[in-house]
């Protein structure tokens, strides 16, 4: 049995959760060290894009961990993370959410919570992992004018009983060291049924844009390693996360 999770670090400041555990895995960093912020100056999302992180409302963690596995056997551990943020908030009386591949939690096809994992080390050899999480619990509508995309907070959608930030970070964390042990152990395959349950996308027509590039096709879910199953022209071909970006085809949007 893993030992008990050590009492994360709680900082009012920070320019960026991941990179501030980052820094400090150089220097022998133990499993399982986590740390929350209350504002971010500098947090990123996934392909270098700014996480608008205002004080005092969201929530805003990270997590490190050094995984007894290849690093080129990492994929699928963003989606098994955003499993594990899904069932903490369903499990809180949030409803309505579901997954978006690769890394994103959304209500109503905005986006509510979001995942970064950055990963070191060789090929053969261990792989030193940092987990970001970032959830909007009540964003500042003057501030949230920097986000570019569709957004909304659970001050919004709202719950069944009084949501406890602290609450919800503390079962963030639990779910979070979880999925790390159970993938270090299995992979991402044993919860591959439970991503297929949560994504708004299966089945539908969706389109995978790389740079100028556009994909389109029927989403298939994803295989045993995360990557998503594109249907295109009669064939089912697999996609793994990279610079890859998913969007829903307009006609989806309107219903057709």
């Amino acid at each position: 049995m893993r030992q008990r999770i050590p009492v994360p670090d709680v900082l009012l400041q920070v320019d960026s959760t991941n990179r501030h555990l980052a820094q400090k895995a150089g220097a022998g960093l133990p499993s399982d060290v986590s740390c929350f912020a209350e504002q971010q100056t500098a947090g990123r999302g996934r392909r270098g894009r700014e996480w608008v992180s205002p004080f005092g409302n969201n929530i805003y963690m990270s997590i490190y961990r050094k995984l007894n596995i290849d690093i080129t056997a990492i994929g699928g551990l963003s989606l098994g993370v955003g499993i594990a943020c899904v069932e903490a908030l369903s499990g809180l009386g949030v409803t309505g959410i579901g997954l978006k591949w690769p890394n994103d939690i959304l209500f109503d096809e905005r986006k509510l919570a979001g995942i970064l994992i950055e990963v070191t080390g060789e090929q053969g050899g261990a792989a030193s992992i940092v987990v970001g999480i970032g959830v909007n619990t009540r964003m500042d509508p003057v501030e949230a004018k920097a986000i570019d995309q569709p957004w909304c907070d659970l001050a919004e959608i709202g719950t069944n009983q009084e949501l406890s930030r602290n609450l919800l970070a503390a079962r963030l964390l639990e779910g979070a060291v979880r999925v790390l042990d159970r993938f270090e152990q299995y992979g991402f395959s044993p919860m591959r049924d439970h991503w297929n349950r949560y994504d708004i996308y299966l089945g539908k027509r969706i389109v995978l844009l790389q740079g100028v590039k556009s994909i389109s096709g029927i989403h298939r879910g994803v295989n045993e390693q995360g990557a998503l199953l594109l249907e295109c022209e009669g064939s089912v071909v697999p996609f793994h996360g990279g610079e890859l970006s998913l969007r829903q085809t307009v006609e989806n949007r309107r219903g057709g």
